[in-house]
């Protein structure tokens, strides 16, 4: 089964398309940063369609840190997908460290990569189809308008990035793509190709669940991701992920 078969169905079984982000920052955690998460993990998984860790937050607590993230497939229902969210992107056969690494050793089922470097280093993670990837488009950081916003050959530069998940040389269907929901408030994903999407920008960066109206056609798999939101609220992880899964379904209808 594809990666985009496993997220689809998953997304049906949980009528979600949350993803809870585990992004722990050590001086806003009390007690032990592993139990803090696997409790979320729990909390979350009834109204989770996915789980991303962005490895920065891991790595900045050293080898700790790092077993800490090498342990998080293991408190993940195993239905549901991890995303490592690294952005990596470098040469070919550096690439294919990282995949092995990703994929291999922390269990992920999907990451996400930047594509500057161009197509062949994309392909090391989308060579098995159970693994997905999610290409940087258009982010959710103000500094988007920098680059990935601006036009280049007559486009901006996120719709040539974008262009790369339609490749049928890179898995189409298994190659997703980032796209801020910062940046959708007047564009509501008008001309985003129909691949998979990993959407974040809902909550604490300031996006709403309106604009995900425009994603209510699509066939291709889509997620939102929420960390601050859930992980430092100041009522139960559960309750708030309930809360964005159901704000979520009101724009777009329960999947």
């Amino acid at each position: 089964m594809t990666y985009r078969e496993r997220l689809t169905n998953v997304i049906k079984a949980q009528g979600s398309h949350l993803c809870v982000g585990l992004d722990p920052v050590p001086d806003r955690i009390p007690g032990d940063v592993g139990q803090f998460l696997q409790q979320v993990i729990e909390q979350t998984a009834e109204y989770a369609a996915a789980f991303k860790a962005n490895t920065a937050y891991f790595e900045v607590m050293g080898s700790r840190g790092y077993s800490v993230l090498e342990q998080l497939r293991d408190w993940i229902p195993a239905e549901i997908p991890l995303i490592i969210d690294s952005k990596r992107s470098d040469v070919p056969h550096t690439q294919q460290m990282y995949a092995d690494a990703f994929y291999k050793e922390l269990r992920a089922d999907a990451v996400t990569v930047n594509p500057l470097m161009g197509a062949e280093t994309i392909a090391p993670f989308v060579a098995d189809s159970r693994y997905g990837a999610y290409v940087l488009g258009l982010t959710s950081n103000a500094g988007a308008a920098d680059f990935l916003a601006q036009p280049l050959a007559r486009q901006p530069l996120w719709r040539q990035f974008a262009g790369l998940c339609e490749r049928k040389d890179l898995g189409p269907g298994t190659l997703g793509l980032v796209m801020g929901l910062t940046q959708q408030a007047n564009e509501a994903f008008e001309g985003v190709p129909d691949v998979p999407l990993l959407i974040p920008g809902l909550g604490a960066q300031g996006g709403t669940a309106e604009a995900l109206r425009g994603l209510a056609e699509r066939s291709a798999p889509w997620i939102v991701n929420v960390s601050r939101g859930i992980l430092y609220a100041d009522e139960s992880a559960a309750a708030v992920a309930q809360r964005y899964r159901d704000e979520i379904n009101a724009a777009v209808g329960v999947p």
